[in-house]
């Protein structure tokens, strides 16, 4: 058993993967005395420790590493700058103003933080989110599960599943699947289009596995082991296919338990907490950055907003960043718009901060994208959008909209 944690932190991050790791190095660096991660899982790295395949770090550390070995060097350098990691430790409950209550094989704690950062990442959604009907067999698996099964457990699960979604972890599953000598009968999409980019589309084409578009799941057939799958084309038309297992790929969700269990804001359309371009939620002591932001980027671009919101911290404990008394709220009117992150900026420096707005979008279409005030539209654009694909707008390009309450965010589809 480990010593308890003594009181006070100055910062409290919680989740070790490439936001939370990269966040607590870069306050290391920026001269923050103590720097605490909490890990729930037995190790440090986050979901990159059982992706047993590359690509990974060529934006942190330009060169190609395999999942756990870039996991591994990101707890190595965090450790070396002089973190504190302590894994197999719970967050499960974060209270007002930094107060934490923790569990761990110390028994439960209380840490207060003068800040915390949430970066919890994602989740897949399991089979009762996604409401698919039919019997309850073995075989059943999301893709994190399959790759802590291939590659941190060494099991087996099937021989020949079927993987379900096109996004870039469906492709990570074909991988998964190849490195224990598994061969997937099929790959299937709703849409028309594959949600990831190219040239991901080549790899089951590779890798011998068939892409039917336009294929839905519609039911799991099988008694102590999955034995088919009913499939549906856009006509209605079903269709049985032979399998011994299903990849349920894709469909992340934030896994923002912490806030929606206590008492920061979370936003409905990103089901991550609201922030503004600082990563600031609606507590003072609380930030948030990586995936549980939105779902889904790569480990690369976590690292990145991990990095940046290291520094914001550091300068809000430096009494350096705006007060949150005057703040432009970003609301979203079209549909088509799946969410914005931020969702407030803080005024008056639209410049300081998260450079970009991030947007994404529910299906692929042609339109205009305009941002508008109580005066008038402040930017537009004409832009063809695809569904996981990040649309950014300079905040800088914003300006105009200071001091005027909110931006309304509109997409005005050309047909």
């Amino acid at each position: 058993m480990t010593d308890r944690l003594d009181n006070p932190c100055q910062v409290v991050v919680i989740g070790a993967g490439p936001a939370g790791l990269a966040a607590a190095t870069t306050l290391k660096q920026n001269g923050i005395s103590r720097v605490i991660v909490l890990e729930r899982e037995p190790q440090g790295g986050g979901i990159p420790r059982h992706c047993g395949h590359p690509p990974f770090g060529m934006r942190e550390f330009g060169r190609i590493y395999s999942g756990p070995t870039y996991a591994k060097k990101l707890v190595d350098r965090a450790r070396n700058a002089g973190v504190e990691i302590h894994t197999s430790t719970t967050v499960v409950e974060a209270g007002p103003g930094g107060r934490l209550l923790i569990t761990s094989d110390r028994g439960p704690e209380e840490v207060t933080a003068d800040r915390v950062i949430m970066a919890t990442g994602v989740r897949e959604s399991p089979r009762s989110a996604r409401l698919i009907s039919g019997s309850r067999p073995q075989g059943i698996v999301n893709t994190g599960a399959l790759q802590s099964m291939i590659y941190l457990k060494n099991r087996k699960p099937f021989e020949h599943p079927v993987i379900i979604g096109s996004e870039l972890v469906s492709f990570s599953a074909i991988l998964t699947c190849r490195k224990a000598g598994i061969k997937p009968v099929a790959m299937l999409e709703e849409a028309d289009r594959v949600t990831a980019r190219w040239p991901s589309i080549l790899l089951p084409r590779l890798a011998g596995i068939p892409l039917q578009l336009n294929t839905r799941l519609v039911r799991i057939e099988g008694n102590s082991q999955v034995t088919a799958i009913v499939v549906s084309d856009v006509t209605g038309r079903e269709r049985r296919i032979d399998c011994d297992g299903v990849i349920l790929s894709g469909g992340f969700v934030p896994e923002a338990s912490l806030a929606r269990s206590g008492h920061l804001p979370v936003d409905a359309l990103s089901n991550g907490p609201v922030v503004d371009q600082f990563g600031r939620c609606g507590d003072p002591a609380y930030f948030a950055t990586g995936n549980l932001l939105r779902p889904v980027e790569t480990a690369g671009w976590c690292w990145h907003e991990g990095r940046q919101v290291g520094h914001w911290v550091a300068q809000d404990l430096a009494g350096e960043l705006p007060d949150r008394n005057n703040e432009l709220q970003i609301q979203i009117i079209d549909s088509l718009i799946k969410y914005s992150i931020p969702q407030k900026i803080a005024l008056p420096d639209v410049s300081a901060g998260m450079s970009d707005l991030q947007l994404r979008f529910s299906r692929s279409a042609k339109g205009k994208l305009t941002v508008c005030n109580d005066r008038g539209i402040v930017w537009l654009k004409t832009l063809s959008v695809r569904p996981e694909r990040r649309v950014l707008i300079p905040l800088k390009e914003l300006t105009g909209a200071c001091g005027h309450g909110r931006l309304e965010l509109n997409f005005n589809e050309i047909t």
